[in-house]
């Protein structure tokens, strides 16, 4: 039976997304909004709900490899599996500003989070997430938050009407597109999780592997499934922008309201992940600063990185 809910988890998934980025990239035409912030923001946060659900759960549960596992193994699984897989479909086109700043910020999210996580390696203790580690994620989200609603304002007052397409004129239905589609991408992506954590567990898989593969890969099907969408319509900017905001809210929402809600246990193990979280960020960076996308040979390095990854950690488990 689960392999069937998992199936159907998968159409919804499928449909939402279809549904969700072309009501966000009308709704953006619309606002005179360039469709790179609705991937930041939106689109970002609305495909890490899943993420945001799981790791809460797992915070409140005490299952802290779950809850930190989620996180790092679903961003690996963004930038290497889904921008890999996405820019062999379509070369995906990275804004100047994206390079510059998001990246940048993402990276510094990646390290502050294995400061947070190294106390085993800095002051010989169990690693913990406290409540004041998560005080120190949410205010680098509010910093986050605060830089995009400027971007969003300069942006407008720039967007000339001459540089997009007409306004939609039926604008309710876009908005009932975006928020349809939202809603049947979590819907789907909870029907997923849960039934491929039911088989992954039947199978015997330990609770870290679980959340670095089965839950990570679960949560971030719809961060897949709107990217590849995205890049089959040409909104490569939605694409990228998804991935990096993503990557941004899960460590620094995610993680920071996770742990304030109740301190988060880390397994000293997941150190090595979040290194190797850390230099997949620096290697996007390098390859968007090369001619400012992503190609197809990129992405295919992408996905042999990730294939590696995935051998590593099921030797190491």
């Amino acid at each position: 039976m689960e392999y069937v809910l998992l199936l159907i988890g998968f159409l919804i998934l499928v449909k939402g997304a279809d549904f969700f980025v072309e009501g966000s990239s009308e709704i953006a035409t619309f606002l005179r909004i360039p469709p790179l912030l609705i991937g930041l923001t939106i689109v970002a946060f609305g495909t890490s709900a899943p993420e945001a659900a799981v790791s809460i759960s797992a915070a409140l549960k005490g299952t802290g490899d779950i809850a930190v596992g989620n996180v790092v193994g679903s961003n690996l699984f963004n930038i290497l599996f889904i921008l890999g897989i996405t820019a062999i479909i379509q070369p995906l086109v990275v804004e100047r500003q994206t390079i510059k700043k998001e990246i940048p910020f993402a990276l510094l999210g990646s390290i502050v989070l294995l400061v947070l996580i190294a106390d085993r390696v800095l002051v010989n203790q169990n690693a913990v997430l406290s409540r004041g580690d998560g005080l120190i994620l949410l205010t680098y989200f509010s910093v986050f938050i605060y830089y995009i609603l400027e971007v969003a304002k300069n942006s407008r007052e720039q967007f000339e009407l001459d540089d997009i397409d007409p306004s939609p004129t039926n604008i309710g239905k876009y908005v009932l597109y975006t928020i349809g589609g939202l809603v049947a991408i979590v819907f789907g992506g909870d029907m997923v999780v849960k039934n491929a954590i039911v088989i992954a567990m039947a199978l015997g898989m330990s609770e870290t592997l679980v959340g670095l593969t089965i839950v990570a890969v679960g949560t971030s099907l719809p961060e897949l499934i709107t990217s590849v969408t995205a890049a089959l319509k040409n909104k490569s900017e939605i694409a990228v922008g998804n991935i990096v905001g993503s990557n941004i809210f899960n460590i620094f929402f995610i993680l920071g309201i996770s742990s304030v809600i109740h301190p988060i246990v880390v397994d000293s193990n997941i150190l090595i992940d979040a290194v190797i979280m850390i230099i997949s960020t620096v290697i996007l960076l390098i390859f968007s600063l090369t001619h400012s996308k992503i190609t197809r040979g990129e992405g295919a390095a992408f996905m042999l990185m990730y294939l590696g990854y995935m051998a590593y950690i099921l030797i190491r488990n």
